[in-house]
């Protein structure tokens, strides 16, 4: 059963704008049309639209997104394939949050330093972020 945007949208959990965008994205091959210039989807199109949502949700980008979909149609292509691309993510991640953490770090001291007194000019934690001192 061939399935109308709107169905698609609607059966996967998305909407109509998402199934557009995977389709420029080209994660989402484009469907034949009728006649009436209504794209008909093939009935697994929910599927993959929800392992390419699944995927974002966990972090991967749609450039990796394409990558595992490829690996998942490729059967010369082994599970190891997909365990380094996903501990490469994982790897990326914790990056991220070694980074996040030392931001927050750095907010933190700057917030110390100020008493929330006074006018904004004078601020501690804008003359902090004006000054050549590594915040850190």
């Amino acid at each position: 059963m061939a399935l109308k945007i709107g169905e698609l949208a609607e059966r996967a959990a998305v909407n109509q704008q998402t199934i557009r965008y995977y389709e420029r994205e080209g994660l989402l091959p484009e469907p034949p049309r009728r006649d009436s210039g209504y794209r008909m989807f093939p009935e697994n199109a929910v599927r993959r639209v929800r392992f390419i949502k699944r995927a974002q949700e966990i972090g991967f980008s749609l450039g990796e997104i394409r990558e595992l979909l490829s690996l998942r149609i490729d059967s010369r292509r082994e599970s190891r394939d997909v365990r380094a691309l996903t501990e490469a993510k994982m790897a990326d991640i914790d990056g991220k949050i070694r980074t996040l953490k030392a931001m927050k770090t750095a907010l933190h001291r700057l917030t110390e330093r100020c008493s929330g007194c006074g006018p904004a000019n004078e601020c501690p934690i804008l003359e902090s972020i004006d000054s050549e001192e590594v915040l850190r």
